[in-house]
């Protein structure tokens, strides 16, 4: 086993993975709300005024 002297921490393997997956989930999150915030339609000024005048 190794010993780590005072301030000697490193995060090593297991760290590097769990900001990986950390990163890469966020890339799938980004990309998912990239494409529902494409798919609501928002009314123009003047087609809202129409519908008021009616």
């Amino acid at each position: 086993m190794t010993v780590l002297a005072a301030g000697e921490v490193s995060p090593g393997l297991l760290g590097f993975v769990v900001v990986a997956f950390l990163g890469f989930a966020l890339y799938i999150l980004i990309k998912s709300m990239n494409k529902q915030m494409s798919k609501i339609q928002v009314p123009h000024a003047g087609e809202a005024d129409d519908k008021k005048a009616e």
